[in-house]
Formats: structure tokens, sequence, C-alpha cells
């Protein structure tokens, strides 16, 4: 089981930089106070079984290179070389008696994507991910994250439907070496802490996660979901 740590907004976005690592470098999960920390046991968010067969994660973000070794290291496999274009058919892996259903992306957050290539993006996504996404991955170089990324981050997720920050969990790439000297002095750039807010502080670092981190914290995503995928709006037209 992953470890849980518990903050206040004030200790988890402080301006207090580490000498030796990112802020929260140390943390593969935070979770916001109200969020009960002893996830292995969620009986009392539903009485009814869920139905654990299958957890559908769409990845979204502003590297594209950073999304594939998200999708490598879930699947513990390097099926994708992050130099090439990627296939962005769903990626399927079993493990024990549960289908992680892996759906990957091109650069929705490009503020140059046309209208068309966004609403073609919304509906192959949509489709791929029918009757809809339970996890929307947010993998962000947090350097290169931009108040336009920002933009347009909230407006594509809010094309799935009316809470899809319910569903969103944020892997923070380890930054860059020419950036780690900023990173340590100015924290996080003010929209990527605004954007972990609306996520009820959750997030991870890429950096010392383990395998098995991850994957419980989707698991706990898709539980405290009561399993419920996003209802999406594309898929309505």
């Amino acid at each position: 089981m992953a470890e849980s740590f518990t903050y206040s907004s004030n200790e988890l976005l402080s301006e207090t930089a580490n000498d030796d690592e990112p802020s929260c470098s140390n943390i593969y999960e935070v979770l916001s106070p109200d969020w009960d920390p002893d996830l292995q046991n969620l009986s009392n968010y539903n009485p009814e079984p869920l139905d654990m067969s299958e957890i559908r994660v769409v990845l979204l973000g502003n590297s594209l290179s950073e999304r594939i070794a998200a999708v490598n290291f879930i699947l513990e496999v390097p099926l994708f070389s992050r130099e090439e274009e990627p296939d962005y058919s769903p990626v399927r892996r079993l493990f024990k008696d549960l289908e992680l259903v892996l759906i990957n992306t091109s650069d929705v957050l490009d503020p140059n994507m046309s209208e068309d290539k966004l609403t073609e993006f919304m509906e192959n996504c949509v489709r791929l991910s029918t009757p809809g996404p339970h996890v929307f991955l947010l993998v962000l170089q947090p350097e290169d994250f931009t108040e336009e990324h920002d933009q347009r981050l909230h407006r594509v997720l809010k094309l799935f439907g009316d809470r899809p920050f319910d569903h969103a969990l944020v892997l923070l790439s380890t930054p860059k070496t020419k950036a780690l000297h900023f990173m340590k002095k100015n924290r996080l750039p003010p929209c990527l802490k605004d954007l972990i807010k609306v996520c009820d502080y959750r997030f991870l670092w890429r950096k010392n996660l383990e395998h098995q981190q991850l994957f419980t914290c989707l698991i706990q995503l898709f539980k405290k979901n009561n399993g419920e995928h996003v209802k999406c709006k594309a898929g309505n037209r």
C-alpha cells in the first residue's frame, strides 16, 4: 500500500524550498485533509461491490515524451519510444483480475491547435474511452507549465463533463537539470499550484516513484468516485 501524507494547503504550497530536492519530491502521494488516510478500507464509500474489471485512464499533459514515459512506466515495459510519434490506440494491460486501459493523447494543450483538431481529439478520445474515462492522469513538466497550458487544460477537461477534476490526478515530471535550481528557489508555478488545489491536492512526483505506488493511487481514485466514470458531454452531441 502507498503511504499517505496529509497536508494543509498552506503546508503543501508553502514557499519554503528544500535545499536538496524540488518541492515535495519525496512525497509520492498528497491527499486533502478530508480524504480518509486509510484508503485500503473503502467500504464506507459504497455499500455495493464495485466493478473492478476495468479502469480507463486518459493521459493529458504539456510534454508528449513525458506522457510516453508515463505509459511505459505504468505498463512496466518500454512499449513506446520517446522520440517517435506514438500510436494513440488504447493500450491494455491485465493486472490479476483488473484490466488497465491507457489512452494517450496528442498535444491538446498546444495553444496553436485549431478548433477542428481539438474537436477531432475530443470525438476520438470519447470513442476510445467509451463509455467514459475513470481517471485523468495529468502528466506535467512543472517548469514548462504556463498559464496558457492551464487555461487550455481546464477547457479540455470541462468538455468531458461537469466534474472532471474529481477524476484527476497530477503526475509531475522530474525537473530538467537546468531548471532544478529554478524549481528549488521558486517552487511550483502559481498556475500549477492552483491546478493541484482544484484536483483536491492529489499529485505525485515522478522522481523515486514506484510502480505500485502509482497503480495504488489510480485504484484509490477509482474507488473514491465509487467506480463511476466521467459522463462525456461530447458523447451526447
